[in-house]
C-alpha cells in the first residue's frame, strides 16, 4: 500500500446533499480519510495510490458536488541555495 495525500481548495461550501455524497466517498475502496478545513476552505484526502490516482479522486469530488477550485501543492518551495551554503563569519 502506498499512502498519498492530496489537498484541494473549494469555492462555495458544500450543500447538504453534496456533504452527504462526499461522506459516501469514504466507502470507495482506496480512500482512507477525508478532512475538511472550513476556515481555509480546503479538503485533504488520504488515499491508497495502488488503488486510486489523483484524477480519480478529483473526479469523485466533482461528481459529489464539491466546487473544486484548485489542487494545492503538498510541499513547500525550496530555499535559495545561497541561504543554505552561506559560510559563517570567521571568529575573532
Amino acid at each position: 500500500m502506498t499512502q498519498l495525500d492530496v489537498q484541494y481548495r473549494y469555492g462555495t461550501p458544500p450543500t447538504e446533499a453534496a456533504a452527504l455524497a462526499i461522506a459516501r466517498i469514504r466507502e470507495v475502496y482506496g480512500v482512507r480519510h477525508l478532512s475538511f478545513d472550513e476556515t481555509e476552505k480546503t479538503l485533504l484526502v488520504e488515499y491508497d495510490a495502488t488503488r486510486l490516482n489523483e484524477p480519480a479522486i478529483h473526479q469523485l469530488l466533482r461528481r459529489a458536488g464539491l466546487d473544486v477550485v484548485e489542487k494545492l501543492p503538498m510541499v513547500t518551495a525550496p530555499q535559495p541555495v545561497e541561504a543554505l551554503t552561506a559560510a559563517p563569519a570567521p571568529a575573532k
